[in-house]
């Protein structure tokens, strides 16, 4: 076991480590916004991003990551089997003495384990859920099986990976129920939904349904503008908005063609201004067929959006039906239908969920909270030998 103290003259170093591909996700909001919280607690928090040097997403992160007076260190890594990423981390590692190793992902849990025996370190990992949907993702749930026993705290973010966890083999004693949060001030409503869609070009005689994520197969876009394509058979005055890339654009594009909703079905790709395009949305959509606890949904409703959303995985824990939000069955084209519906019809039900939703958010799921957690789980960590 490595033995770590805090002084102020050398604060224990931290070293967050993530593979990347485009502009990240939900993960890398936690991570980038997460050093400014533990600085004044005697931490030095780092970040290492492995990622493909023809990827140009990762600038686009580092961006949002200055936004936060955060500095992204970038790693190459040109795929699964690139050792050479090994030297480069551990040269990070010796560099930046790095006392603790916080892994976000299947490959740096390996990783850090690996490079342990090089470096002394100690062990922590965040459990965002092994949601890509590929042939690969039992074998990284298999590796992810094999390492994380040998960690000290395996971080969950919903119920349903703190059992995945357990099931894995992980003590329970190492296991740590954390759940996301939102950065109140980052998620808040400061303008009316009129104004905002004036400023962002929308056009305000219409509904306009919002959704954001990568454009993956588990994030069921395809499922969401086949349910809008049949809400404009009688409400022709609604449009749907999708934030995000990934390999299945070419795939929702087609279908927007085939359906004719080109019109009325946006793909908006990348945005830097995600936060003002949640004060731009009548209705928040989340489609997906598995999930995390989903930092979408909890900015959607700290930005006071009404949200109708897949009970899936940690969405129940979020999403209280009838109460702040409204819930349907995962890949029900018309169960989303008849729950967007409802909003579309009913402005005093979207008024009141949305309000809901953020006292959820505000009680709940604030991200100081989150972090006070983070930093009390390192201190006992610390105060172990």
């Amino acid at each position: 076991m490595v033995v770590l103290q805090k002084t102020e003259q050398k604060p224990v170093t931290i070293l967050d480590a993530r593979v990347i591909a485009g502009s990240g996700g939900g993960p890398d909001k936690t991570i980038i916004n997460s050093p400014r919280y533990l600085q004044s607690a005697g931490y030095r928090m780092l970040c290492a991003y492995m990622h493909s040097s023809r990827d140009a997403g990762f600038e686009k992160l580092r961006d949002k990551a200055r936004d936060k007076q955060t500095e992204l260190l970038s790693v190459h890594d040109e795929g699964p089997l690139d050792y050479r990423v090994v030297p480069r981390m551990l040269k990070i590692c010796r560099e930046q003495q790095v006392d603790i190793w916080h892994g976000h992902d299947y490959k740096t849990n390996a990783l850090g384990l690996l490079l342990k025996r090089f470096h002394p370190m100690r062990l922590v990992t965040t459990l965002h859920g092994w949601v890509h949907n590929t042939h690969r993702t039992p074998l990284y749930y298999r590796i992810d099986q094999l390492t994380l026993r040998y960690y000290e705290k395996v971080i969950c973010v919903s119920e349903d990976l703190y059992k995945l966890a357990r099931q894995a083999g992980v003590p329970a004693t190492r296991c740590e129920l954390l759940e996301n949060g939102i950065d109140l001030e980052d998620y808040k409503r400061r303008k009316s939904i009129t104004e905002a869609k004036e400023e962002l070009g929308f056009r305000t005689d219409r509904l306009l349904i919002g959704a954001c994520g990568r454009l993956s197969a588990e994030k069921g876009f395809d499922i969401l503008i086949a349910a809008v394509g049949h809400l404009l058979q009688n409400f022709p005055f609604v449009e749907l908005a999708i934030v995000g890339e990934g390999e299945e654009k070419a795939k929702l594009e087609q279908i927007i063609r085939d359906w004719s909703l080109q019109d009325h079905v946006k793909l908006l790709g990348y945005r830097s201004d995600v936060p003002q395009l949640y004060e731009a949305f009548d209705i928040f959509a989340l489609s997906s067929h598995r999930e995390g606890l989903p930092n979408v949904v909890l900015e959607a409703m700290a930005t006071e959006v009404p949200v109708v959303a897949t009970a899936v995985n940690g969405v129940p824990k979020l999403i209280r039906e009838g109460e702040n939000g409204l819930l349907v069955r995962a890949g029900q084209v018309e169960d989303l239908r008849e729950a967007l519906q409802r909003l579309v019809e009913e402005a005093s039900l979207r008024q009141r969920l949305g309000s809901r939703a953020r006292q959820t958010v505000e009680n709940e799921f604030s991200f100081a909270k989150r972090m006070d957690k983070l930093r009390r789980m390192y201190d006992r960590m610390l105060a172990r030998k």
